[in-house]
């Protein structure tokens, strides 16, 4: 009986003894002194390959770990012995010979008369699999005398010759001999950068990849024939552990299984459930005592900790750790956070100006001054009563911090600072891309994905069973037809739920202001708007954060039915659906307050009514930007808090525990397995798997929004933004590094999708915050008072004109306050906020001419203001190339040096060729000479003479 010494799990010249002689110890019954036996006659194991992350033999290193669940027979450990034993035999097998472990099942059969049929497929999918993998190069090592019961772990090692193959398949670029000067500046911008430099010493991560490069290694995509071109000195780290895990993975998706009439790659295996995971392993521990130094470590201490937040990322570490595609996520967080530093600073010093000039805002003077005398109309019929319009002094002075001619500038500013931020990442895109030899990267089309392959087989064999036709299927969009109307209907019904939600919420905010209105407390009913605001504001906030879970795990499985082809095409559709549902759920409660609250009240006499019983809110007499900028804050700010930070460090660490704690209780009581430190790939497994980018990117995306949409109405967003973000990179990052397995290495040259929708909120935020400024704030009216109707030049009677008269003798029957003599006096005129004609007049409550002047003024600004920031930003695109001039040049460099390269290999190759023709024709002149004698009798040396061999 053979045994594969690349697929055993201890190899017998370890042990120190014969295989047979352990089979015949184990039938014996001595087999619970089996690791006393072993551990005698050897060192420890487990410290010899480093803890898992090298093979017994302390040589081959680990690049890849399948794990599997298996249940132990009666049989005990003897049992699963001889199965791995044979499977390790068989694995060497050919194609033609029966399955690996067949022998094996007789001896189960004879031992176990119960056999779980579907443990015997799943054995049977892995034995074939794993032997198709040893078929493509790949060596395996099976482990399954762990401490954690019932799971089994797959160790995979790519030789050398299978690293080449691969990357050559995979068009690697890697780095060459020939190495280059990378252009430096000079002159002034030489010192500039000097002097930046060592200011900006103490923040640079303490890592040997970020610091700057004078020389850079040209890089070629790697070919086997080409392997003088790179430098091979060092074969174990040529390629890097990145690079490893990824080229195993691609043959773990390429390999198929055959079991049951169709092919099965790794990603079909996990979904039906025979690998239980599949992952790379970390470098190693990192932290604890004499932890040998590696990357991982680093990255703990110089990124995923909050003692150097203040630093910036090593990124180029990053990137060697995760890949590109994590990496760009970072850079690109990176990018965002530090433009949000200047926007920032521009929106407290636009603060600071409304609060320094709050003292000297006529409008807001105007309404304190309690001379002025000015009788409110009533908020809601019968219980509320008229009201001074002095008591609102409060809030039109709050309101001035935020509606000024200031925010007018910071509206531009942020318009224009969105399109410098997309040019800015756009070039530092490019220059990922040149240090990372990612330019001319192609993706190409990935494999399918299990659920569609399964989808394909079914119809398949459905045609098959109709027609007899096994023709290669494919899924039409007949197939997908009911899919594609679950989509549209269910996301049609989640946006009307978020619009019934926040229906529900203003039927609340009616009824509460009714409620708190007949409070006889003068305290109650004055804070009547402060309570309901906020009350209002965290049941949305309430809201916004459940439905927000809710909808993604929807928009997930509406993306599941549909079965889309590829991973990548999966990943978009999602993002799409979960954008949509997302951007709809948060903003449609700001949206409200912003363009529909205080529009169709109606007035004193002739209000408009809910359900004929609840009247329509009205805005503050400051307008209701001040609203909006408190439903703004709060939701950003407990969204950020509660969802981003305290779910994204809690749920991670509940999910840790509760795993914890499932495997204890299923964990061996053996106190010396207990003891026995676990193994580099049982570590990794209790880790949680990686979800992928999308909740990432998502969070930020959303939180683009808030700064951008609305920042008319918060000058502060961008501050609080930025001191999240501050603490959401080294959270991620701690999470990526300590709480997640190391996820796959991924090939990306940009961002995707997420860049269009990024350019989308930029071009949008330009409309709404020029419909914010012109409708929502009170800017255009005073525009016109200023500029039509103020007599003095000046803001002196402001208020008044945009209040309107109402005589109280017209209010319809049943909606008079109950107690008119609430101030103190009789009212007999009571004031509004409108344009409408006086009651003295002939059209009295008409619409007067000075609305459709201020909504004429309204529309025109709107235009204005849209097409010159457009103008403006799309002038920023246009003026800054997307391409450095330096890299560009760089990249120019490096085609003329390859171009250089191949041409002297060329020559050398030429002149190697004249030198051996010239060899040849000199003995051929040589045996020429030779007498005729000698040439008859060394015909022999004759002939060898004219052929010399030539090899190029």
């Amino acid at each position: 009986m053979r045994v594969n010494k690349k697929y055993s799990c201890l190899p017998a010249e370890e042990k120190g003894i014969h295989i047979i002689n352990i089979r015949a110890i184990e039938d014996i019954g001595y087999d619970q002194h089996e690791s006393t036996l072993l551990n005698s006659l050897s060192k420890n194991p487990d410290a010899d390959c480093k803890y898992g992350l090298y093979f017994r033999d302390g040589k081959r290193k680990v690049d890849y770990i399948l794990v599997y669940h298996y249940k132990k027979s009666s049989a005990g450990r003897t049992l699963t012995r001889r199965v791995h034993h044979n499977d390790s035999g068989a694995r060497s097998a050919k194609q033609d010979q029966p399955l690996p472990g067949k022998g094996v099942q007789l001896e189960m059969g004879e031992s176990e008369p119960h056999v779980d049929y579907h443990e015997d497929d799943k054995r049977f999918r892995r034995e074939e699999y794993e032997g198709n993998l040893v078929e493509a190069g790949l060596e395996l090592e099976r482990d399954e005398d762990t401490k954690i019961h019932g799971i089994g772990f797959v160790k995979i090692h790519a030789p050398w010759n299978v690293l080449c193959r691969e990357a050559e398949f995979l068009k690697l670029k890697m780095p060459t001999k020939k190495m280059y000067q990378i252009n430096q500046t000079h002159g002034l911008l030489k010192k500039i950068n000097s002097v930046i430099q060592k200011i900006t010493e103490p923040i640079q991560p303490k890592v040997a990849e970020h610091k700057p490069q004078t020389v850079k290694r040209l890089s070629y995509p790697f070919s086997r024939e080409k392997q003088h071109l790179f430098d091979l000195s060092d074969r174990d780290s040529f390629f890097d552990s990145k690079t490893r895990s990824t080229i195993v993975y691609e043959i773990l998706k390429r390999t198929t299984c055959t079991k049951a009439k169709y092919s099965m790659g790794i990603t079909s295996l996990l979904a039906n459930g025979v690998y239980s995971a599949a992952y790379p392993l970390h470098d190693g521990d990192y932290e604890g005592e004499n932890v040998e130094p590696n990357d991982r470590k680093l990255l703990c201490e110089e990124w995923a900790s909050y003692g150097v937040f203040y630093k910036y990322q090593p990124i180029d570490l990053v990137r060697k750790y995760f890949g590109e595609k994590i990496g760009l996520y970072f850079a690109w967080l990176g990018v965002y956070t530090q433009m949000l530093i200047p926007a920032s600073i521009v929106g407290i010093i636009v603060f600071l100006y409304g609060c320094a000039t709050v003292d000297e805002n006529i409008p807001s003077m105007e309404m304190c001054d309690q001379r002025n005398n000015i009788t409110m109309c009533p908020l809601c019929d019968r219980t509320c009563s008229y009201w001074k319009m002095s008591s609102a002094c409060a809030t039109a002075r709050a309101s001035h911090l935020f509606d000024n001619p200031a925010t007018v500038f910071f509206s531009v500013f942020m318009a224009l600072w969105a399109a410098t931020f997309m040019e800015h990442w756009k070039r530092k895109q490019m220059r990922l891309n040149y240090r990372w030899d990612l330019t001319g990267f192609e993706e190409e089309e990935d494999h399918p994905r299990a659920e569609y392959e399964a989808k394909v087989l079914e119809k398949s064999l459905r045609k098959e069973h109709k027609h007899k036709e096994t023709d290669k299927e494919k899924l039409t969009w007949k197939d997908r037809f009911p899919a594609y109307l679950t989509n549209f209907v269910g996301i049609i019904f989640m946006v009307g739920l978020t619009f019934a939600i926040v229906f529900g919420v203003i039927i609340y905010r009616i009824s509460t202001a009714a409620a708190l209105a007949i409070s006889s407390t003068p305290s109650g009913r004055s804070s009547v708007r402060v309570t309901v605001t906020a009350t209002a504001v965290i049941i949305n906030l309430v809201v916004i954060i459940i439905l927000d879970e809710v909808y993604g795990c929807i928009a997930r499985w509406l993306t599941q039915i549909e079965v889309p082809k590829t991973d990548k095409n999966f990943e978009e559709r999602l993002i799409f659906k979960a954008f949509l549902l997302k951007f709809v759920n948060a903003y449609t409660p700001i949206f409200y307050v912003a363009f529909f609250k205080g529009r169709f009240v109606g007035r004193p006499g002739d209000y408009v009514y809910i359900f004929h019983s609840f009247r329509m809110e009205e805005c503050a007499p400051g307008g209701c930007l001040m609203e909006l900028c408190i439903q703004l804050s709060i939701i950003m700010l407990g969204k950020q808090l509660i969802q981003n930070n305290l779910f994204e460090i809690g749920i991670p660490k509940m999910k840790k525990f509760i795993r914890y704690m499932k495997l204890k209780r299923r964990r061996s009581l053996d106190h010396e397995e207990h003891m026995k430190k676990k193994q580099r790939y049982e570590v990794d497994y209790n880790l949680e798997p990686f979800a992928g980018l999308t909740p990432e990117y998502m969070e930020m995306i959303i939180q683009f929004g808030f700064v951008t949409l609305f920042v008319a109405s918060f000058p502060l967003a961008p501050l609080f933004a930025l001191l999240n973000n501050i603490i959401e990179i080294r959270l991620d990052a701690k999470k990526f590094v300590t709480e997640l397995r190391r996820p796959v290495a991924v090939r990306a040259k940009d961002i995707g999708i997420w860049y269009n929708i990024l350019r989308g909120i930029g071009k949008l935020a330009v409309i709404i915050n020029a419909f914010v400024i012109s409708f929502t704030s009170d800017f255009i009216p005073r525009l016109v008072y200023l500029y039509m109707y103020s007599e003095n030049g000046t803001m002196h009677g402001f208020v008044n004109h945009t209040l309107s008269s109402f005589n109280v003798s017209d209010f319809q029957a049943g909606t008079a306050p109950n107690d008119p003599m609430d101030l103190g006096y009789e009212v007999q005129i009571c004031r509004y906020k409108d344009y409408r004609e006086p009651p003295w007049s002939e059209n009295k409550y008409d619409i007067s001419k000075d609305f459709w002047a201020v909504l004429a003024a309204r529309l025109a600004f709107v235009i204005v203001f849209q097409n010159l920031v457009m103008f403006m930003s799309d002038f920023v695109d246009w003026i800054i190339p997307d391409i450095p001039k330096d890299i560009s040049q760089q990249i120019h460099k490096e085609k003329v040096l390859m171009v250089e390269v191949f041409m002297r290999e060329e020559q050398g190759k030429l002149q190697m060729l004249e030198t051996w023709k010239d060899k040849d024709k000199k003995k051929g002149e040589n045996c020429n000479n030779h007498s005729p004698r000698l040439s008859r009798s060394h015909s022999g040396s004759l002939s060898s003479c004219h052929s010399y061999p030539v090899d190029v």
